[in-house]
C-alpha cells in the first residue's frame, strides 16, 4: 500500500510494466523479472507499515522493491519457475471464477502452480513468452482498474486513506477476463513474431 496521492502514478507504472512484459517479455526477461520483483517486494514491505505512516510506507516500498528486484534477477532460473507457477495459479483462479465465482481451494491453486513451475523448466522459451504475455496483460488490466478507481471512475477505492493494489478486477467486471485473454493472445503473437528471440 502507498499514500493515496501516489495511487495514480503507481497504477501507471503497473500499466507500463505490464505492457513491457506483455509485448516484449522474452526479449527483456531480466528487466521483467526486476519489474515484478520490485512490485512484489514493494507490496510486501509497504504492507507492514501502519496506514498513518506515509513516509514509512514509501521508504519500505522502495527498499522492499529494490530487494525484490535483486532477488528475482539473481535467481534467474527460480524466476522462470516462478513465472510458470504464477501463470498456473492465475489460470486456476480464472477458470475457477468462470465456473463458480469465488476463490478456488488452496490445493487446486498449489497443484496448478507446481504444474506451471515444472512446465516452465521443461519448455522455458514458450513458457516465458506465454507467461510474460498473460502476466503482463493482467498487470495492465490491474493497473487500468486501479487508475480508474483513483480517479473515482470505478468503485475499487480503499476504505482507508491509503492506496491498496487490488490484484483482481472489481466484482461484476465480467469484461476483465475476456480483455485479459485477448491481450495475452496478442502479446504471445507479438513476441513470437517480432520481439521474441531472433532466429538464426
Amino acid at each position: 500500500m502507498l499514500p493515496s496521492s501516489l495511487g495514480f502514478p503507481a497504477a501507471v507504472v503497473l500499466i507500463i510494466g505490464g505492457a513491457i512484459a506483455c509485448f516484449a517479455g522474452y526479449r527483456f526477461f531480466r528487466a521483467v523479472l526486476a519489474i515484478y520483483g520490485f512490485i512484489l517486494g514493494a507490496l510486501m514491505a509497504s504492507s507492514m507499515m501502519g496506514v498513518n505512516n506515509s513516509i514509512g510506507m514509501i521508504v519500505a516500498a522502495l527498499v522492499g522493491g529494490v530487494v525484490g528486484a535483486v532477488i528475482l534477477v539473481l535467481a534467474y532460473f527460480v524466476g522462470i519457475a516462478l513465472v510458470g507457477a504464477g501463470l498456473g495459479a492465475l489460470i486456476a483462479h480464472q477458470v475457477w471464477y468462470w465456473v463458480r465465482p469465488g476463490d478456488p481451494p488452496a490445493l487446486i491453486v498449489i497443484a496448478a502452480a507446481l504444474v506451471g513451475a515444472v512446465l516452465a523448466m521443461v519448455v522455458q522459451r514458450y513458457v516465458i513468452i506465454v507467461g510474460t504475455a498473460f502476466g503482463g496483460a493482467w498487470t495492465m488490466i490491474v493497473g487500468l482498474m486501479n487508475a480508474m478507481s483513483t480517479r473515482g471512475i470505478t468503485r475499487l477505492s480503499s476504505p482507508t486513506e491509503v492506496w491498496i493494489l487490488y490484484p483482481q478486477a472489481a466484482p461484476g467486471e465480467r469484461w476483465a477476463p475476456l480483455a485479459w485473454l485477448a491481450l495475452g493472445l496478442i502479446g504471445v503473437a507479438v513476441q513470437l513474431g517480432y520481439t521474441g528471440p531472433r532466429r538464426k
